[in-house]
C-alpha cells in the first residue's frame, strides 16, 4: 500500500514537473471575482467546471448549493466517507477573488493569467485562496494514489464563492448543513505564514469590527474667506477626535478595547521568538508604533489594532474655497477573541464624551457600527495543533511555527461555533504576496513545502489516527468559555 516518504515524494513530483503549475494556470484564468456582478458566471464556473470534476475524481460526492442569502454566490460541499466509525476532517477554501484590478498590474502580468518569474507565480487567486486549497488537494490526490485509493479517514469539504464579501451566507448554510458537515476538526489553508521561510499553523484568527466617526455641523459648506477662523471646522474637530482615541504613535488609548489582563500566558508562550516580516511590505515594520513593551508578534497575533482605512471631508479631488459642511473617518479595530466586541461602541461614546467630543451638535458621532468577522482561537495547545505541527515537522524536518490566531480575518468562528470543531490553518503564503491588490502572487519555494506537508498530514490522518476527543467539544478558546472556566 506504499508509503509516507512515497506519498511525500508523489506530491513533491507532481509541483516539480510542472502539472501543479498547469492545473493552477487553468485556476486562475477562470475570472471568478465576487466582487463584481459580471462576473457571477465564472464564480458559478469555477466550481461546476474546475472543482466538481477534480473532487469526483477524488472520490467524493458533491453539491453545489445555492447561497442562503440571495445575491451572493454558491456554496459547494463534498463529502469522502470511507467509514462512518473513523474520525472525519473538514476543510475548507474560498473560490472566488477580489477584482482583478487589471490596469494596475505592472507591465507584462494580468490577473487572469499566471506568469512564471522566478519563485513568483503572478496571477490573482495564486494566494488567495485557488492556490492554497489546489495544494492541498494536490496532496490529497498523491496520497490517495499511493495507498490504492484508500485515505484512512472521512473528509468533508466546504469550497464558498463569498469570502472576499465577508462570507456572506457561509453561517447560515453551516447551520443548515451542521449534520452534514459534522467533523472532529477543521484543517483549511489560507492567509500567511509568520515569514516566507518559516512553516506556520494558525489556531484562529482576529475578528474586524468596523466603524464610521462623523462630524456633521451644517447643511452645506460656507465660504472660507468669510467664516474661516469663525465657524468649526468638521475636518478639524474629526482629526483631533481621532487624536484622542490613538495617540502618535498608535497606542489605542481607549483602554477599554483591550484585553484586560494583557496579552494572555498561553499566548504569549506560543509566540516567544516568533518572526513577523516578509517582502517589500516588511519596510513599513515601525518597532515604536503600537502598544509599547509588545513584540512585533504580540502586536499583530495577540494585540487588538485600530485602524483608519478612509478619511474624507470636502472634495479632495476639486477643492473649493469652503469651511466643509462635515467630515467622516471610516475606522477599524482588528481584535482578539480576549476582548468583546460589543463593548467597543459603548466604550468609545465613553471615552469621547470624557475628552471633550460629545455626541450632541456639534459633536463627534459613531455610526454604522458594526462586526464583519468575528474573532476566532483554539487553544495552541489542543491536542490536534501538536499532531498537525508534528505530522509537518516530520516531512520538513524544522520547527513549525504555532500562533494563536493569524493577522487576518477568516470564518473559523463559523465552524467553530456551529460545528464545535477545534480550529487548524495552514498558511501557505505570506504578508507580502500582493493579495487584494496588484501583482498578487505565491512563491514557489514555500508552495512546494506546503504539497509536501500537507501530503504527509493526510498520511498520517489515515495512518496513525488523530487525537481522540470528544466531537464537538475541542479545546476552544474563545472569550465566554475562559470566563466560564475562571
Amino acid at each position: 500500500m506504499g508509503s509516507r516518504e512515497s506519498a511525500v515524494a508523489r506530491a513533491v513530483s507532481f509541483f516539480d514537473d510542472g502539472r501543479f503549475r498547469d492545473l493552477l494556470a487553468g485556476l486562475i484564468a477562470i475570472p471568478s471575482t465576487s466582487q463584481e456582478a459580471a462576473h457571477a458566471a465564472d464564480v458559478a464556473r469555477y466550481l461546476d467546471e474546475a472543482i466538481r470534476p477534480w473532487l469526483a475524481r477524488l472520490g467524493f460526492a458533491c453539491t453545489i448549493h445555492p447561497n442562503p442569502e440571495p445575491g451572493f454566490g454558491p456554496i459547494l460541499a463534498a463529502e469522502r466517507i470511507e467509514d462512518p466509525g473513523l474520525p472525519t476532517v473538514l476543510t475548507y477554501g474560498h473560490g472566488d477573488t477580489v477584482r482583478g484590478l487589471d490596469e494596475q498590474w505592472r507591465a507584462g502580468l494580468s490577473p487572469w493569467r499566471l506568469t512564471v518569474e522566478g519563485d513568483r507565480w503572478y496571477g490573482r487567486g495564486t494566494a488567495d485562496n485557488k492556490g492554497q486549497h489546489a495544494l492541498n488537494l494536490a496532496a490529497l490526490e498523491a496520497v490517495l494514489a499511493e495507498r490504492g485509493g484508500r485515505l484512512g479517514c472521512n473528509l468533508k469539504l466546504v469550497l464558498e464563492t463569498s469570502e472576499e464579501r465577508g462570507s456572506i451566507g457561509l453561517g447560515a448554510f453551516v447551520a443548515q448543513h451542521a449534520e452534514a458537515l459534522a467533523a472532529d476538526v477543521l484543517i483549511g489553508s489560507d492567509g500567511p505564514r509568520v515569514a516566507p521561510d518559516v512553516p506556520t499553523i494558525a489556531t484562529g484568527t482576529r475578528g474586524t469590527f468596523h466603524f464610521d466617526l462623523a462630524v456633521r455641523l451644517r447643511p452645506g459648506g460656507i465660504h472660507s474667506g468669510h467664516w474661516g477662523g469663525l465657524a468649526k471646522d468638521p475636518a478639524i474637530v474629526l482629526a483631533h477626535a481621532i487624536g484622542a482615541i490613538a495617540d502618535r504613535q498608535g497606542r489605542i488609548l481607549v483602554r477599554e478595547w483591550l484585553p484586560k489582563g494583557g496579552v494572555p500566558e498561553s499566548v504569549a508562550h506560543v509566540l516567544a521568538g516568533c518572526p513577523v516580516g516578509g517582502g517589500a511590505e516588511a519596510a513599513a515594520i515601525d518597532p515604536a508604533w503600537g502598544e509599547p513593551g509588545l513584540t512585533a508578534a504580540e502586536k499583530i497575533y495577540g494585540w487588538n489594532s485600530f485602524i483608519v482605512l478612509a478619511m474624507l471631508s470636502g472634495q479632495p479631488s476639486g477643492p473649493v474655497n469652503a469651511v466643509a459642511p462635515d467630515a467622516i473617518a471610516n475606522c477599524q479595530i482588528r481584535y482578539t477573541v480576549d476582548t468583546d466586541p460589543e463593548t467597543f461602541a459603548p466604550a468609545l461614546r465613553r471615552h469621547l464624551d470624557r475628552a471633550g467630543f460629545p455626541e450632541v451638535a456639534p459633536g463627534v458621532a459613531i455610526e454604522n457600527a458594526r462586526v464583519r468577522m468575528k474573532a476566532s482561537r483554539t487553544d495552541p495547545a489542543d491536542p490536534w495543533v501538536r499532531f498537525t505541527a508534528a505530522s509537518m515537522e516530520r516531512t520538513l524536518a524544522r520547527h513549525v511555527q504555532v500562533i494563536p490566531n493569524s493577522s487576518g480575518g477568516l470564518p473559523g468562528d463559523v465552524f467553530a461555533d456551529q460545528l464545535g470543531v477545534a480550529l487548524v490553518w495552514i498558511p501557505h503564503s505570506y504578508n507580502g504576496c500582493g493579495q487584494h491588490g496588484p501583482n498578487e502572487h505565491l512563491l514557489a519555494r514555500p508552495a512546494r513545502e506546503a504539497i509536501a506537508a500537507m501530503a504527509g498530514l493526510f498520511w498520517d490522518l489515515g495512518e496513525a489516527g488523530p487525537p481522540a476527543r470528544q466531537r464537538g467539544k475541542p479545546a476552544q478558546n474563545t472569550r465566554k468559555r475562559e470566563e466560564e472556566h475562571a
